[in-house]
This record gives structure tokens, sequence and C-alpha cells, in this order.
């Protein structure tokens, strides 16, 4: 297996970006190719043994800004290494490509490189949420802002698979996010997306999910748009980091008996960390796409890249890609 990683994606490259790749390599023996300036990769690798790490470069002179246009600079800038990646997997070069870049450059070059999966009319982020016993997967949670009630069916099905083929989820339970859980409830796109995805008859759709059935891990797979998507990703990240302060500032400012009680929950607490922790998943698959796309964390240091890394080669190793082909090439099939 072979990724491409966008060596220059995201606030700490490619120091991060790099020291991420590293330890990716070591733990899972994938091949990685960093794409990038040369010259700043090479530097970041000074120290590390090469000769044991299936590591290589492929250089790209351009970078792509978070304050760009998505759309404008991967046409003007043909050698912005999300670009070139993302050739690279189109090429065939490498199985699956991983950026912690600008989220709308990965987006748009995934589409006009790799193309959309025929019969998907918009791709979606699939962004694993943790839960109390596991983790519930949310799309889209921000490849786009405006989704039709067909486009979220389209989600279903793939988030669905992604789910069974990835987390070993069988018949997923999917929820549509709502105001409330009953069939009346929300605006024209989720009452209307509702009684489509009743009518879908490969998926377990179990009604409408409500913002606080994602953490309790009530449904599998919670479809809505990229804007709400995004929205309840940010604050959950927000929420999270917030908890773990407040536990923090509480434990200092406690006397010394309660020290020691926070001394002997310490494994607990740490556990709780990492339960919280968005690096702990690193990536998000974008599903959708005739190519394996993995979207990072715009803040990822190198623990978040690691494990995005891990979550590429879950998603190369499940076939999820292929299942997601034949799945809705058949429901064409039978449509026709």
């Amino acid at each position: 297996m072979r990724i491409a990683v966008d060596a220059m994606g995201g606030d700490f490259a490619p120091k991060e970006i790099v020291q991420g790749a590293v330890e990716a390599a070591k733990k899972y023996g994938c091949a990685i190719v960093l794409v990038g300036d040369e010259g700043q990769i090479k530097s970041e690798l000074q120290g590390e043994d090469m000769a044991s790490l299936n590591i290589s470069i492929v250089h790209a002179s351009e970078v792509i800004g978070m304050d760009e246009h998505p759309a404008e600079a991967v046409r003007s800038k043909k050698d912005a290494s999300i670009v070139v990646a993302t050739r690279l997997v189109k090429e065939g070069t490498c199985d699956a490509v991983l950026s912690a870049g600008s989220t709308g450059a990965a987006v748009t070059a995934a589409q006009l490189i790799l193309h959309r999966i025929r019969g998907v009319g918009r791709p979606a982020i699939a962004t694993p949420m943790p839960t109390l016993d596991g983790v519930t997967l949310m799309l889209d949670s921000g490849a786009n802002v405006d989704s039709k009630p067909e486009h979220l069916v389209q989600s279903a099905v793939m988030g669905a698979l992604y789910a069974q083929y990835v987390f070993g989820i069988q018949n997923p339970r999917i929820g549509l996010l709502n105001i409330g859980e009953e069939a009346t409830k929300g605006n024209e796109q989720t009452k209307e997306t509702y009684e489509l995805l009743q009518k879908e008859q490969s998926i377990n759709f179990r009604g409408n999910a409500e913002g606080r059935d994602i953490p309790k891990g009530n449904f599998d797979v919670v479809i809505c748009d990229g804007f709400v998507g995004n929205i309840v990703l940010k604050f959950a990240e927000g929420l999270a980091k917030t908890i773990l302060g407040l536990i923090r500032e509480e434990i200092r400012g406690a006397g010394i008996m309660a020290r020691l009680g926070a001394l002997l929950l310490l494994p607990t607490l740490r556990r709780l960390g990492r339960r919280l922790d968005v690096r702990e998943y690193g990536g998000a698959p974008l599903l959708g796409v005739n190519g394996c796309c993995v979207i990072g964390h715009g803040s990822s240091d190198a623990k978040s890249i690691a494990s995005a890394i891990g979550v590429t080669v879950d998603y190369v190793n499940g076939k999820v890609l292929d299942q997601i082909r034949d799945t809705l090439a058949k429901e064409e099939e039978s449509h026709a």
C-alpha cells in the first residue's frame, strides 16, 4: 500500500506532517510518499533512519493556502502539493491521498482529478464521533454546505457501507439529524429526506436523530448536510477541550485530599482524555469520489497525522470504494 501525503497542508506543515508520516510508517508498515517542497521535507527527515522507513518524496513547488478560493487555486496551481498528491492516486502510483490542508482544496482536487463515482451527486466527509461505547459516523461534516435530499440519501448509503466494512458494524442504524424525533419535525429538506430514506431498502433507517443521540451512540450513522455537520463537529471538538480543561482547573484548585484522589484516578482520566481527543482518529474519508481520499484537521500535529494514516490504511483495506461503486451501480440498474 502506498499513501500520498500532502506534506505542505496544515497549520504546522511540513514539520508535524513529516513527523506523523514517520510514526505511521513505523506503526503500519505502509509506503508513504511525501508530496511538497523537497528541501523542506528532507530537512525535517534529518536524523531519521531512512533505510528502515519506506518513505519517498515527490517534489511540488506550490501550496494552496487556507484563504484561497479552492476551485480557482486547484485549477491554476497545477504543481500544488494537494494537486500533485491527488494526481498520484489518479495515475495509480498511490492507493490513497491524505491532506490536512484546505478542506475545500482537497475536496475540489478529488472531484476534478479523481471525479465522482457514477451515481453520486455530492461527495461527503464521514467523521467518526466518540460515543459511550464506540463511535457514531457523521456525514457530511463539511464537503457541501448545501445538499439536496437525494444527496443525503446517497450519504446514508455510503456511510452505512463504511460503517460496515471499516468498523465491522453489521446492518448499521441510520439516523437523520433533526430538531426532533417525530417524522413531522424539521425543515423542508429534512422532511423530504425522511420520506426518501424510508423508501431506501438498502439501509437500516431508524428515523430522526437529535443532537444528543450522537454522543449517546443511539445511531451508528447520522446524516446531515455539510453546513450543519461542520458546526456539530467544531462544537464537539471545543466542548471536549473545555471539559478536559475544567477538570484540570478544578483539580489544581482543590485541596490536598482531592488532589490525592485525582492521582488515584489518573489512569481513568487519561483514558477519558484519549476518548475525547480528536487526534485519536485524525482524519475523515471523503466518500463518493473515485479514489481513496482522507482529510485531516487543519491543526493536525504528528499524532493526528499518524492516526489519519491509520484511517487511510483501514479505508483501503476495507475495500470501501469498491463496495460503494458496486452498491450504487446495482441501485442504478434497479431504477432503470
